[in-house]
Formats: C-alpha cells, structure tokens, sequence
C-alpha cells in the first residue's frame, strides 16, 4: 500500500468517525422542552399566566407577533384574538415558529408544518400539536394546558 492511500484511508475514516455520531443523533429529541430558556412553569398541568404589559411580552400587542413561554406558543391572531399551542414539535421535539406571511406554524428542524389549529399541513409529523384555551382578562392572558 502507498503512503498516500494510507493517509486517505485515515482521513475519511477520521472523517466519517466524527461525523457518524452527528448523523445518528440528528433527530432525537431535545432534552431541554424550551429552547428559549423560558421555563418560568413546567407543569403542564398549570395554567400559564402573561402579563401583556411586560416588555417581554411585547411581541403580542401586534397581530401576527408572538411568544413562546414554557413550551407554548401564543400567537396575537388580531381582533384581540390570541391561540396557543404546544411550541414542541410533534415529529422530534424540536422548537416550532410562526410565519405570519405564511399564517402558519413550522419545524426549523424537519420541515413539519402545521396550522394554527394545530393540524399537520406538511410532515414528517403526523401528529398535530396540542392546542390550549387562551382567556384574556384586562392585559392578563391566561392559557389552560
């Protein structure tokens, strides 16, 4: 064997030992829920109270601006209308968001989309994302899980 066929032999073997791990693993799920670091409540059972006149929050006093809070996604539909839904997506747990151009809900990972329903529109995802009741009380939105 010559020296140069050796040293390509090591560089892609090399090559595919570092990448291999990378390749195997992409579609896990994530181990942190809210890749925002918002974890302020992670019961589900909760329910998830935002104050809309907390400049963190300011996202939702525009229609078509949103948040994503304790892996939920709350979205200002206009007309004083706000939906939330589960902000994990269903495929492989990655964290979805909204396109207000598009008027839908997408996987950056995977390419899922889904409806702001919650209904899968594209896949790989087969399985809609869970949708919460959202009341507003003064500048308080509430969102039972």
């Amino acid at each position: 064997m010559k020296r140069r066929d050796l040293f390509k032999q090591i560089l892609v073997g090399g090559t595919v030992f570092l990448i291999a791990p990378a390749t195997f693993t992409s579609c896990e799920d994530d181990n942190n829920p809210d890749p925002g670091g918002n974890n302020n409540n992670n019961n589900n059972n909760d329910p998830l109270v935002i104050d809309l006149s907390v400049a963190q929050n300011s996202a939702l006093a525009t229609a078509g601006g949103y948040i994503i809070r304790s892996g939920v996604i709350v979205i200002n539909m206009g007309s004083d209308t706000f939906i939330a839904l589960s902000s994990i997506c269903t495929h492989s747990g990655c964290q979805v968001t909204y396109s207000n151009s598009a008027g839908n809900i997408q996987c950056p990972c995977h390419g899922s989309v889904f409806n702001t329903s919650g209904g899968v529109l594209t896949g790989p995802a087969s399985s809609p994302l869970p949708k919460y009741t959202v009341s507003k009380t003064g500048n308080v939105l509430t969102v039972t899980r």
